[in-house]
């Protein structure tokens, strides 16, 4: 299976801290944010990683990984202009993927569980990882029949359940050809949830009810915690 972080995007809400570096470079206790969710890809396996970055912080990246060899992987880069939406990910990926399997994950979310097992057992359709949260209506909202999704529906006012789409996605070798069919948002972008309604209309699309900490941390409050969650596993 191959990984791809996603790493690009403006990083506009942890402005002023994000105008020198990249959001995925700032600190997390004692690491780059960057290495959290390389560490959930490599707990698993997945050694072969592409980083797409943005243009302004490609070398800083770079500079901090290189090939990857240090950590145990092949790393590999690639630019992502502006950003058009998380799907984006799968078409800048195209060559990368070379049609396996693949995990997605965003470069600013945390996980403290341990998701080895289920993406080493992965095998067909896709996979997303829920948490169960207080304010659904700000996420992409995913209603489940025991592991099967049923309903996924972004930033619903009446959410049909509690549980949050995380910033970590299987796909099998069919993701390529279902990202190249979406159309943008109207917002302009090609959105997650998009994509995985086409899994989800296949009825091939499962989830994950994460039970450890998640954090997207895009914000200074989710920042914050991390630092502190952090801190504290480090003890």
């Amino acid at each position: 299976m191959k990984g791809i972080i996603l790493a690009g995007g403006t990083g506009s809400r942890l402005s002023p801290l994000t105008k020198v570096t990249s959001k995925q470079l700032l600190p997390v206790y004692d690491r780059p944010m960057i290495y959290f969710p390389l560490q959930t890809l490599l707990k698993a396996g997945i050694k072969d990683i592409l980083i797409i970055v943005s243009p302004e912080h490609s070398g800083d990246f770079m500079e901090l990984l290189g090939s990857g060899k240090e950590l145990g992987a092949e790393l590999r880069y690639e630019v992502q202009d502006k950003p058009n939406g998380l799907a984006e990910a799968i078409l800048i990926g195209e060559d990368f993927i070379d049609g396996k399997p693949c995990a997605l994950i965003l470069g600013d979310n945390i996980f403290t569980d341990d998701m080895s097992e289920v993406i080493q057992s992965f095998q067909s359709g896709a996979h997303v990882f829920v948490k169960e949260v207080h304010d659904p209506e700000r996420f992409g909202v995913v209603e489940m029949n025991g592991d099967q999704v049923v309903s996924i529906e972004e930033k619903p006012e009446t959410p049909k359940s509690n549980y949050a789409q995380t910033g970590l996605y299987l796909y099998d070798s069919t993701v390529v050809a279902k990202a190249k069919s979406l159309a943008p948002s109207k917002r302009g972008e090609l959105e997650i949830t998009d994509l995985n309604r086409k899994y989800l209309d296949e009825g091939s699309l499962k989830a994950t009810v994460v039970k450890g900490e998640w954090i997207d941390a895009g914000t200074f409050e989710s920042l914050f915690r991390a630092n502190q969650v952090i801190r504290e596993l480090s003890r």
